[in-house]
């Protein structure tokens, strides 16, 4: 039986505590995916996004079967379920990879657009029930929007905006906004098995690929690119979202939140230590104040306030 509402505590708090842990594995995995986009070289969104989830959908699949799991049965899920799922996980994706497609010369910028989800998941956590948005979401928020104006603008470039990479700026945003969604809306879902995620990885998977083979040309991967996807499918885009699933539904997800805020900054460094960018003062102004928005609009997490 699933149950539209959210999950009870522990009384002791060490079961969220723990979930809280497990779910902050993520955010280390995540933390490699604009890396591992980049050097995936030019396959096809769509193409990635079914290349990808594959291999997650077998390995998340294997794991469920191998600790005794039901990974068959745990697939019969409400519509709503599977609706939530599937627009999370293949919607993001989707537009992730497009942006760095769209916007191949400014990968650095995307990628922090992108990470505004941090701080959307705080202001979006406010609305469920027993929440509600105090005068520092809002702070964060402009603080995090100012960040974000900074991006796109190039710090000197006033409002003037390369008109080839607005695409790209737009998709990373919308990322962003169906990443949060699907984080904040899942722990309404708590008692749904973490296990069923392979099943959404899967549909993700079958969506991706009817869709490149109706607007994209197949690109054959090299022996390095090969690598990226698998690895991708491993991590950040395997094993990433069965440790979150846990922790939204189970752990603190205001903290999980406040946990997020590192992974733009560490996902912008191995960018620009492997050469796939270049930072400058615009870039580490923007990532300060995105991230300082996020730590103000969770004030109340980090004094443990609840």
């Amino acid at each position: 039986m699933v149950t539209d509402s959210l999950p009870t505590p522990d009384p002791s708090g060490s079961a969220v505590r723990r979930a809280t842990a497990i779910g902050g594995l993520a955010i280390l995995m995540w933390s490699t995916l604009a890396l591992l986009t980049a050097l995936s070289g030019t396959i096809p969104p769509f193409q990635l996004v079914a290349m990808s989830f594959g291999v997650a959908f077998v390995v998340g699949t294997a794991a469920g079967a191998a600790r005794g799991k039901d990974v068959i049965g745990v697939l019969r899920q409400p519509w709503k379920v599977w609706a939530l799922g599937v627009a999370g996980l293949f919607g993001y994706h989707f537009f992730y990879f497009l942006a760095f497609r769209l916007a191949p010369g400014a990968a650095v910028e995307v990628n922090l657009l992108n990470y505004l989800w941090p701080l959307l998941i705080v202001l979006f956590s406010a609305l469920l029930p027993g929440e509600r948005l105090k005068r520092g979401h809002v702070l964060g928020a402009l603080c995090g929007l100012a960040g974000t104006v900074l991006i796109v603008t190039g710090g000197g470039r006033g409002l003037s905006l390369d008109a080839g990479d607005t695409p790209g700026y737009l998709s990373a945003m919308a990322a962003a906004v169906l990443w949060a969604s699907y984080s904040v809306l899942s722990r309404r879902f708590g008692d749904v098995p973490t296990e069923a995620v392979g099943g959404f990885c899967l549909a993700t998977a079958v969506l991706a690929g009817l869709s490149h083979l109706l607007f994209e040309t197949t690109v054959a991967p090299s022996g390095g690119e090969w690598l990226a996807v698998l690895a991708m499918g491993i991590g950040p885009v395997g094993a990433a979202f069965f440790v979150w699933d846990h922790g939204v539904k189970r752990g603190d997800i205001r903290a999980l939140g406040v946990l997020s805020y590192a992974t733009p900054l560490t996902s912008t460094l191995l960018l620009i230590l492997f050469g796939q960018a270049s930072g400058g003062w615009a870039v580490w102004a923007a990532c300060g104040l995105i991230m300082g928005g996020a730590v103000l609009a969770s004030r109340d997490v980090l004094r443990g306030d609840r």
